[in-house]
């Protein structure tokens, strides 16, 4: 693929990242199927092997945008009701209510109890059977730094979990190898009756993510 714009083929990072998506094949297989977005075949490997989504279920998607995998949930299982969050707004998706917000607000928290008819700060009555998390933090290069802000979503995401989840729910989250990890898959083994920690296909063999599958919520 040649790159024409001056500015961005000057740029070696940027030239990388074209050069590599035109090299991709599940970019080439989302185009293909009508996804936003390559991570859709991130959840639909990790679903192929735990089936944790099924219709007719309730199901929060956070760090939603650009909304593929709240496309293939609402796709695959229409008769689910999805709610999806992100920082950036998304087109919109059929069968998909969205909320554009910071998920770490109080703000962001209350529509989404609004939604779920959650009480406030309360374990114990959830409503949803599968939560959802691709967030990640803007990173900075730094390994550490970047580490540690990833981990703080996670946090953030897996206190919503056990909150909203019902008994036998499912939860799950991008995180990054090293660190902390092992001390926060530890707490949530103690929530779950299965936990994986797993890098699905479609995750590329350069990136540090990887994904916690938690399923059978202890409650």
């Amino acid at each position: 693929m040649k790159i024409l714009n001056k500015k961005i083929a000057a740029h070696k990072s940027s030239a990388d990242w074209i050069r590599r998506q035109a090299a991709d094949p599940y970019v080439e297989r989302a185009h293909r199927d009508g996804y936003r977005a390559r991570a859709a075949y991130k959840l639909i490997e990790m679903n192929d092997r735990f089936h944790f989504l099924k219709n007719g279920q309730v199901v929060v998607d956070l760090g939603a945008a650009p909304g593929s995998w709240s496309q293939y949930i609402a796709r695959d299982f229409p008769k689910s009701r999805i709610f999806a969050m992100d920082l950036l707004e998304i087109t919109p998706i059929n069968n998909v209510e969205f909320y554009q917000g910071d998920f770490t607000t109080d703000a962001a928290l209350q529509w989404l109890e609004s939604k779920l008819n959650l009480p406030h700060d309360v374990e114990g009555c959830g409503t949803a059977d599968v939560v959802v998390s691709d967030m990640a933090p803007n990173t900075v290069g730094h390994k550490k730094t970047d580490h540690l802000r990833q981990m703080v979503l996670l946090e953030y995401a897996f206190d919503f979990a056990v909150r909203a989840l019902k008994v036998g729910g499912t939860f799950v989250a991008k995180s990054f190898t090293g660190g902390t990890t092992n001390d926060l898959l530890k707490q949530i083994k103690e929530r779950f009756e299965n936990v994986h920690h797993i890098k699905p296909p479609a995750s590329r063999k350069d990136s540090v993510e990887m994904f916690i599958v938690a399923t059978g919520f202890k409650g």
